[in-house]
């Protein structure tokens, strides 16, 4: 599974997966969701996400494990 929205870089946020290279970890959003927080209020503390890249943060953890 291919992920477009999801980056993995040694020299950012130590190798931590992270939104479109933004210093935005994957698990902060997947936190946040759980938290119970909206799409929209995502979007209103981090300008800079899109909905498409919650939708991926959300299919991260599911998708990326070891099978």
């Amino acid at each position: 599974m291919a992920f477009e929205r999801v980056t993995i870089n040694p020299a950012q946020m130590g190798g931590v997966p992270c939104i479109r290279g933004l210093r935005i970890p994957v698990a902060t959003v997947v936190d946040m969701v759980a938290a119970g927080m909206t799409t929209a209020e995502i979007l209103a503390d981090f300008p800079d996400l899109e909905a498409a890249d919650i939708i991926e943060a959300l299919r991260w953890p599911a998708l990326s494990a070891p099978q």
